[in-house]
């Protein structure tokens, strides 16, 4: 069976690089996430939450647990061409003081994003509060923690605004919808050098979603990210093949990662934790940081 899913029947192992946790705008803690990939038969898992490496200790301490290796990671913002572009990082050093100031920073936005998206929906006449947003976590939101449009959505489905979380998007928060607000973001070339500075590999998420494939082939060119994300639950046949012959010219790592987010409204957001995988000896390139 070829990457991009995972054939327990032969001997090749394969990872998911790509899952979130409640440090950010996922589900699950991030112990449960690494104990559903151990159940699934997957040798490796990837926490890789938004801006911050808070889930990762603890997704480590139960990977030792289980026997499943355990990649630390991050999904930094960026912004170019006028769309959002995520950019991961694998193997960063977690305790790297200079990183953490930078994902912190990078979280501040966030809020300050949070606060406009909240005011843009009660004017469209949404009953809607960040305060109700957060406390529908159902715990204390932590330091290192954020909530982010996920998060919102769940609330407009709840109160009836929205019929699930991808109409939720559609309606109100994705990309040229009414509620979504854009802020200023650091470029995806420095997201790059933020992750080597901290010893990690950086990789470029999800290109099909950006549906821009001039601008996947410049940030590519000027960014320089070592891999690229050509696995995702979000793309097609025809995606990964032109990601893969994208990856072959530019000399970029191939990785795939499911986007786990858990479930909410009985719906799994992107895909679930195995969905989409890539052989462990992936995992080496990564760690060394070239192909």
């Amino acid at each position: 069976m070829s990457e991009g899913g995972t054939d327990l029947s032969t001997d090749q192992k394969y990872g998911d690089l790509h899952t979130h946790t409640t440090a950010s705008d996922g589900m699950q803690p991030p112990a449960e996430n690494v104990r559903i990939a151990h159940g699934k038969g997957l040798a490796a898992v990837a926490i890789t939450d938004h801006d911050t490496v808070g889930g990762i200790t603890e997704a480590l301490e139960a990977g030792q647990r289980l026997g499943i290796t355990v990649v630390p990671g991050v999904e930094i913002s960026t912004r170019a061409g006028g769309k959002d572009i995520h950019v991961l990082g694998y193997y960063i050093d977690i305790t790297h003081e200079p990183f953490l100031n930078h994902l912190a920073e990078l979280r501040q936005t966030r809020e300050r994003r949070n606060d406009q998206m909240i005011a843009k929906l009660q004017q469209l006449g949404i009953s809607i509060t960040l305060e109700e947003v957060i406390a529908g976590l159902g715990r204390e939101l932590k330091p290192d923690e954020s909530v982010g449009r996920p998060h919102m959505a769940d609330v407009l489905v709840k109160k009836g605004y929205a019929s699930d979380m991808r109409d939720a998007f559609n309606r109100y928060l994705g990309e040229d919808a009414p509620a979504y607000v854009s802020v200023p973001r650091i470029t995806p070339a420095d997201a790059c050098a933020w992750i080597r500075e901290a010893g990690g590999t950086p990789v470029l998420a999800h290109p099909g979603i950006y549906g821009d494939d001039a601008l996947v082939e410049r940030i590519v060119r000027e960014a320089k990210p070592a891999g690229i994300e050509v696995y995702h639950s979000d793309h097609g046949p025809a995606d990964e093949k032109r990601y893969l012959r994208m990856a072959d010219e530019h000399g970029l790592i191939v990785t795939a990662g499911s986007d786990f987010h858990g479930e909410r409204q009985g719906v799994v957001f992107h895909g679930d934790i195995g969905s989409r995988t890539i052989p462990v000896t992936v995992l080496e390139q990564l760690q060394r940081g070239t192909k």
